[in-house]
């Protein structure tokens, strides 16, 4: 996702150009959606909506699942030395954004790659109902009830459970 910047760097303040994109990253995320590189007085600011498709592993079940990721950026990038116009252009490690190249081509890579890191779910699941894994044994609960026993209680409760088992068989709720 690389564009070459070097006219845009010479035209006037305010100079906006699209750029439709479809590429696949490199690390492997296929990001589609449209870019506005807008010539500013000391850079050149990228906007732009993205989609793009995350492998995550559920927190629930552990099964990896494919989660549809939109993000919106707005990086500046900054050339890295004078800007082609004759202007003297800011240097790039004094500034807060990303850096044009010497050979005036604007990267999106690094800034795709991190707006895809913050817009993660810090939990994913597969599914809003995912049901999780069996405490016990570890089974994908998704997929059916697992073949446990049901746990017994703990014995040193078992008095108290008996003396609820009698109230509730004598009904003696609300008696005084």
């Amino acid at each position: 996702m690389q564009i070459n910047a070097a006219q845009q760097l010479k035209s006037p303040l305010g100079d906006t150009r699209y750029y439709s994109i479809d590429e696949t990253t490199r690390e492997g995320f296929h990001i589609r959606g449209e870019a506005k590189l807008v010539r500013t007085n000391r850079s050149i600011l990228v906007t732009g909506q993205f989609i793009t498709v995350v492998r995550c592993t559920c927190s629930r079940c552990l099964e990896e699942f494919e989660c549809p990721l939109e993000f919106e950026m707005e990086e500046e990038y900054f050339p890295a030395g004078a800007i082609p116009n004759g202007l003297a252009g800011p240097v790039a490690d004094d500034m807060d954004g990303f850096a044009i190249g010497g050979d005036h081509i604007l990267d999106l890579n690094e800034a795709v790659r991190q707006n895809i890191l913050i817009g993660l779910p810090a939990k994913p699941l597969c599914q809003v109902e995912c049901a999780g894994l069996c405490q016990r044994c570890g089974y994908n609960l998704n997929y059916g009830p697992c073949n446990c026993v049901e746990k017994q209680g703990d014995p040193r409760w078992t008095p108290l459970g008996a003396l609820l088992s009698t109230e509730i068989a004598g009904d003696n709720y609300g008696s005084t």
